[in-house]
């Protein structure tokens, strides 16, 4: 029959003969009141994010619900650690010491667990993205779904071909979802760029390029890039006061830096004009579409024809061709 001895709170706990070392009844209390309070702080924060599931309106992943559960994560994390050295570490001099050791052994053993947690926090501190943002990190372009202490969760979408290399190509070959759901580690915020389309101003620049021949009517040209700019994209009189504000604030622009213009540049075959225009970060895709369409139909009205790597030969070499003579005298 086995024979477990303990004579005090503060002796160690005896098993057939054997001291445990280390092993005392009062750890052992801490160790059950450690557990018992880690559970049911864990149900407890658990409970609040299905009540914030439940009650809050529309997607899940909305901004309100995003921060919401943020805060209850962040307030269980604290209150946790907070419990458990309240729990184990009576004595100041023994909680330095030991915070020291835990500190010194996570730099050196989870340096890029750290760093990402410290990434998130900058990330929230900092207001550099949040849920619903469309950013670039790691080398990973699309939508913020999801948030936490270690990574960032994106929604990929594919990039375009000046965009595209070896590591980071996509067969979407435009600015929508892959279907791809791809997870960046936040430590990255420490080490490369993060860009962010949407956070302070929700719209973007962009370009149409159109080649035509130099012997095409290029006023018409230029009239029908600019119709359609006009029609697809975001006049200045359309942003609001605020936002022509932020605008202004953010970069140092006019109002007539959002207006549609044409751009001409030579090339050693055709005219080439780049139609610079104002619109919203997403739906970038169906925009220029929607103007491609409405260029063409432009073009075929006015009888112009999209210019394309053509050769023509101008002419041939003088052939000269010579009749060898047979000779008439007989063969020796």
């Amino acid at each position: 029959m086995a024979h477990i001895i303990v004579a005090d709170a503060g002796s160690a706990v005896e098993i057939l003969g054997v001291k445990l070392v280390g092993v005392t009844a009062e750890n052992g209390t801490k160790l059950l009141l450690t557990l018992a309070f880690v559970l049911l702080l864990l149900l407890f924060g658990r409970t609040l994010l299905a009540l914030v599931n439940r009650f809050t309106p529309g997607h899940p992943r909305t901004r309100l619900a995003f921060w919401t559960h943020q805060s209850i994560r962040i307030a269980v994390t604290l209150i946790l650690f907070l419990g458990v050295i309240s729990i184990w570490f009576e004595d100041p001099t023994r909680l330095a010491t030991a915070m020291g050791l835990v500190a010194a052994g996570l730099s050196f053993a989870l340096q890029k667990v750290v760093t990402s947690v410290v990434g998130y926090f900058v990330i929230l501190r900092g207001k550099m993205f949040t849920v619903g943002d469309r950013i670039a990190m790691g080398g990973v372009r699309g939508d913020v779904v999801a948030l936490d202490f270690i990574k960032t969760t994106i929604m990929e979408i594919g990039q375009p071909p000046s965009y595209t290399n070896a590591d980071t190509s996509t067969w979407v070959r435009s600015r929508q979802y892959t279907g791809r759901v791809v997870t960046v580690t936040n430590d990255k915020l420490f080490s490369e760029p993060v860009y962010n389309y949407t956070r302070d101003f929700p719209y973007i620049w962009e370009e149409l390029i159109v080649p035509i021949s130099y012997t095409t009517d290029r006023n018409r040209a230029e009239e029908v890039l600019l119709e359609a700019a006009r029609h697809h994209g975001i006049p200045a009189v359309a942003l609001s006061e605020l936002e022509q504000q932020e605008l202004q604030r953010l970069i140092p622009v006019t109002l007539g830096d959002l207006e549609p213009r044409v751009y001409y540049r030579l090339t050693d075959n055709w005219l080439e004009l780049t139609v610079r225009f104002f619109v919203k970060v997403q739906g970038v895709r169906d925009v220029k579409d929607a103007m491609s369409r409405e260029i063409l139909r432009g073009f075929d009205e006015a009888k112009i024809g999209i210019a394309s790597a053509t050769f023509e030969i101008v002419g041939f070499p003088p052939l000269r061709v010579e009749k060898s003579q047979k000779s008439d005298s007989p063969g020796i």
